[in-house]
């Protein structure tokens, strides 16, 4: 079976909304490298399982899920946040 990763997504920046930040996705890694169309010159390849995006509320979830179907899997420790603490006022220097 395909190796995976599991990671959890960050939230939009383009958006304010946190519905999605929280969730964890398993994502499949490609097996092989993708190569240009000699029509279009698009990137594409016949590897349709790096498609398949699943989600799940917790990490443990998902790892169970990859365990039960056999998948090897690695896991991306999310990022922490980085805050810029300032006042109103050094806006203004």
């Amino acid at each position: 079976m395909a190796a995976a990763r599991i990671y959890q997504r960050q939230k939009n920046a383009m958006q304010s909304g946190k519905a999605t930040a929280g969730q964890w996705v398993l994502e499949f890694e490609s097996s092989a490298p993708q190569r240009p169309d000699p029509l279009t010159g698009w990137a594409g390849g016949a590897d349709t399982v790096q498609q398949v995006r699943l989600t799940f509320p917790t990490l443990e979830a998902a790892r169970a899920y990859a365990e039960r179907e056999g998948i090897e899997v690695h896991v991306v420790p999310p990022a922490q946040p980085k805050l810029k603490i300032q006042a109103y006022a050094d806006n203004f220097r």
